[in-house]
């Protein structure tokens, strides 16, 4: 194994030039076997890659397939229903939000982020349930299995399950506002939940025409993240804290991510979608030009993330660990961009960018949370 002092004894004075010329000797052949174990394991890393990636294909391909001989086990469909991976759309900007407020501040409530995120749970609750609901009622769902009504056979305890989250989540979002004292954080989420309504619900149902990825994109980043960042870094001295560019920046950032993933999940249903009249971007585009805006999308996340830091609006932290989820986002780039015809296939889709948002989202959070430890950093 190679030592840091193989690199500085040779350099010493001897008396026997033969040893020093021994030594020089071993330590350029460490050097060579050094190198060359580096690359060994850098291939290894990159192929470890192509196999998850391959092996996440051959599962959508597996279990699509299975779906057209209708042998698709129920626990599968209630895992589909349930659509546990989506919910990191809750943790990501409540995460965040308390991120960027204990830079800030320095301070940090356990029990305000648990009762926060528990209600951030209900209202997506709310979100996927209505949204099985009207799209049962207007035929986008008729072959959907694992839709929620499909499942339980009662559109009726659907609605009331959806409209029961949404009434627990928002009096636990209003308990805590209130007890913070911060009054422009409830109208922030209002603002969000609002979002969630004309999204999906009559009469509005604004995702038919195309609105939805600039609705999620403004619920989930500028509303969300930014009421969050208020609630969680509220106390008795300070119960107002200010907007900077710091919580703006990273709000725009999580509600980038959170909208590829509500634009990537159309496109193995846009035959569907067309057929009862919802006019989703995927629809408007086709999957082919669509995944080229996923490539687009993913490079204008990490331009923006490197303009966000040479602006010094997010810290130097936030880069280098939200860098290192590049090679998630290439992984989404790559994906799409091969499977865009298989419907089969690009189902998964999805999952690869909740993957992309969740790390992303860990990234970032983590950065801000670091830069409050290094002496030196300013807002």
């Amino acid at each position: 194994m190679l030592r840091w002092h193989d690199w500085s004894y040779p350099g010493a004075l001897t008396s026997n030039a033969s040893k020093k010329s021994s030594m020089c000797c071993c330590t350029a052949q460490n050097f060579v076997r050094g190198v060359r174990i580096s690359r060994l394991e850098f291939k290894k890393e990159i192929l470890c890659w192509r196999v998850f990636s391959g092996s996440l294909a051959n599962y959508a391909d597996n279990a699509h397939d299975g779906e057209s001989r209708e042998d698709v086990p129920k626990a599968t469909l209630i895992w589909r229903a349930v659509k546990l991976p989506i919910y990191s759309v809750a943790l990501v900007p409540l995460t965040v939000g308390g991120a960027a407020a204990y830079l800030q501040t320095g301070i940090f409530s356990a029990r305000r982020y648990l009762l926060l995120l528990v209600s951030s749970i209900l209202i997506i609750t709310w979100l996927n349930l209505s949204n099985d609901v009207y799209d049962f009622d207007t035929g986008a769902d008729k072959n959907k299995k694992e839709s929620v009504v499909n499942l339980v056979g009662s559109r009726s305890v659907a609605f009331i399950a959806a409209y029961s989250s949404l009434l627990l989540g928002f009096a636990g979002l209003a308990w805590t506002s209130i007890g913070a004292g911060n009054i422009h954080a409830i109208l922030f989420l209002a603002f969000a939940i609002i979002c969630g309504y004309v999204y999906q619900c009559p009469p509005f149902r604004l995702s038919y025409q195309g609105l939805g990825e600039p609705l999620c994109f403004a619920a989930f980043g500028p509303f969300a993240t930014s009421a969050f960042y208020l609630l969680l870094g509220s106390t008795s001295e300070m119960s107002i804290l200010p907007l900077t560019g710091t919580i703006l920046s990273a709000s725009l950032l999580v509600g980038f991510t959170t909208t590829l993933i509500l634009f990537c999940s159309h496109f193995h249903q846009v035959e569907e979608d067309k057929a009862v009249g919802k006019f989703s971007p995927l629809v408007r585009l086709g999957t082919e030009r669509g995944s080229g805006v996923v490539k687009v999308a993913v490079a204008t996340l990490y331009s923006l993330l490197f303009a966000f830091g040479l602006s010094r609006t997010l810290p130097l932290t936030c880069i280098l660990l939200c860098s290192l989820t590049l090679p998630v986002g290439k992984l989404v780039i790559g994906f799409v961009e091969d499977n865009y015809k298989e419907k089969g296939k690009i189902f998964m889709a999805k999952y690869f960018c909740v993957r992309l948002h969740a790390l992303f989202g860990a990234a970032l959070a983590s950065g801000l949370v670091a830069a409050r430890a290094f002496q030196g950093y300013s807002l």
